[in-house]
């Protein structure tokens, strides 16, 4: 089965593209052709899901049986959800939502509770527009969040995230004591990955950092981070368990702590500079509070 990409059919990511494509088809068997080595782009194979597609590229299924492959038992719509959104920013083409941690962006297996997207049809179904997702970030972690409010919109901002023409700052709490300045060029998945700590605050046996990320690769923060061996506090995933569930019970921390803190871009309609920022939540300004006493006379200071 041959697929070109085109305007009409974009998606940035090869897995949204097959799935767009591929309605029919299970999620779980979509990732298990690209696992195995079945799916080809511009005649080369490629295994990672989040492989960037550009306009013009082809993608390929090769050695595939569309018949014989596996069917939804059921096609389950979104449906949209009332939900309380902070919205930083909005106009005709996209907003800027300040994201609250422990929401997941789409529905995943198991229980379903309400995720971010239904509740952005829900916004959009008052306000006349349907969102598109640009970028995305983890249940866990809070902060910015980017939704075109149309598909040219949802094309143009995907533009401006492959083209690294955004600048994108976290803030997060690490083990230990990294060096300042530090360039984290370590490939992911393959691919070029770049990461930089542009501030550090020790804090005990801690330190909170600003992490500035040229490019947007799955886990990159989190997994860049453990990989030069400070891991980011709560990860269970790339982290220290056991340092995590001792740090659990002494400051209450829930989740992972990572924030989309700073994005800021020439916006492709106006041409003006946006510099948004979305402050700090009261789960993570708590443990702050509890790792040294008056955090707000420093904190002002280090996030400006």
């Amino acid at each position: 089965m041959r697929m070109e990409v085109t305007r009409e059919n974009f998606y940035r990511r090869l897995d949204k593209f097959l799935r767009n494509q591929l309605k029919d088809v299970p999620l779980s068997v979509i990732y298990k052709l690209i696992r195995k080595g079945k799916v080809y782009v511009n005649r080369k194979r490629v295994k990672d899901p989040s492989f960037d597609l550009e306009e013009g590229d082809v993608v390929e299924l090769r050695y595939v049986n569309l018949e014989n492959l596996p069917k939804r038992s059921e096609k389950k719509d979104l449906t949209p959800v009332p939900m309380k959104l902070d919205v930083l920013y909005e106009d005709d083409h996209y907003l800027v939502l300040n994201k609250p941690p422990n929401i997941a962006i789409h529905p995943g297996k198991g229980v379903h509770v309400a995720t971010l997207i239904e509740g952005l049809l829900y916004y959009g179904q008052e306000k006349g527009f349907s969102p598109f997702l640009v970028h995305r970030l983890d249940k866990e972690t809070s902060g910015l969040l980017v939704v075109a409010k149309n598909r040219e919109a949802a094309r143009i901002l995907t533009e401006l995230f492959k083209g690294r023409n955004i600048e994108k700052e976290y803030v997060t709490l690490v083990r230990g004591v990294p060096e300042n300045n530090m360039k984290i060029t370590i490939p992911l998945d393959g691919q070029e990955a770049v990461s930089e700590i542009v501030s550090v605050k020790p804090l005990k046996d801690v330190s909170l950092l600003r992490v500035k990320i040229h490019t947007g690769r799955k886990h990159q923060i989190r997994r860049h981070l453990s990989q030069i061996g400070f891991p980011v506090v709560g990860d269970d995933t790339y982290g220290d368990r056991h340092f995590n569930r001792e740090f659990r019970k002494r400051y209450g921390l829930k989740r992972q702590f990572l924030h989309s803190y700073r994005m800021k871009f020439i916006d492709p309609w106006t041409e003006e500079e946006k510099d948004f920022r979305a402050p700090l939540p009261d789960d993570l300004l708590s443990v702050l509070n509890l790792l040294e006493e008056r955090s707000d006379e420093w904190l002002e200071e280090f996030l400006s």
